[in-house]
């Protein structure tokens, strides 16, 4: 090549793109597999979302490097391949873990999850989580059930109104008949007591009325019999001495 050191600035940058844009990386060795093996496993992992390439360690390092991922070195000794992943970290490494039982030859060395490097134990532990779909499934089933339960009380407030207020209906309409006659007996029995305040309130008024007439004729009379007594005490002397005149002569 005229320019291998810019074939290799490009395939350096070409890595670390793929570190930055993946969601996880995992690395594998594949020492011994076949072409046609390795075939059938990009396909594979391809399916899942992943996609599987080969590069130099010395190039990948230097990729790792300008990534911010140096603690990724250890991992890069003997043939490695990168399973790169855009999503489902999980179902990658479910398909690689898969692959490897039926192809010894193929080791999980470690991975990058996130912008953290994980070791072999914690990405093979990947494989035995839910796939990304089930645990959005379980999540929704989570969030779910306390909005069911909400809609569930929503729609039953306007029922048990209703209810509450037809059974307050009912016990109004059953106590009305009893409750009225008590309310007319009271008004019949004030009115009887007012009528009967108001008779001896007039009673009473004529009593003392007939009363005072009585005393006041009684005072008149008194008062006339006393002027004619009066009267006549005054007259008689005039009457009696010309008749005592008359006698004498």
């Amino acid at each position: 090549m005229d320019n291998p050191r810019a074939e290799k600035v490009a395939v350096v940058d070409e890595v670390r793109e793929h570190f930055e844009a993946a969601d996880a990386a995992i690395l594998t060795e594949y020492r011994g597999l076949k072409v046609k093996d390795l075939a059938g496993l990009r396909r594979s992992l391809r399916s899942s979302g992943g996609e599987y390439k080969i590069y130099k360690n010395t190039l990948v390092t230097l990729a790792a490097r300008q990534s911010g991922l140096g603690d990724l070195e250890p991992l890069l000794e003997g043939p490695t391949a990168i399973a790169f992943v855009k999503g489902d970290a999980a179902a990658v490494a479910k398909t690689l873990r898969d692959y490897a039982r039926t192809h010894p030859l193929l080791l999980i060395k470690g991975g990058v999850l996130g912008d953290k490097v994980i070791g072999t134990a914690e990405t093979t532990a990947l494989a035995d989580l839910p796939s990304r779909e089930v645990l959005l499934a379980q999540l929704a089933g989570a969030m779910a059930a306390p909005m069911q339960q909400l809609a569930g009380l929503l729609q039953a407030l306007p029922r048990n109104l209703a209810y509450g207020l037809a059974a307050l209906r009912d016990k109004l309409e059953s106590e009305a008949p009893a409750t009225e006659p008590d309310a007319a007996g009271r008004d019949t029995a004030a009115e009887a007591a007012s009528d009967t305040a108001a008779e001896a309130a007039s009673d009473t008024a004529a009593e003392a009325a007939s009363d005072t007439a009585a005393e006041a004729a009684s005072d008149t009379a008194a008062e006339a019999a006393d002027t004619d007594a009066a009267d006549t005490e005054g007259a008689n002397p005039e009457a009696a001495t010309p008749t005592e005149s008359t006698e004498t002569e």
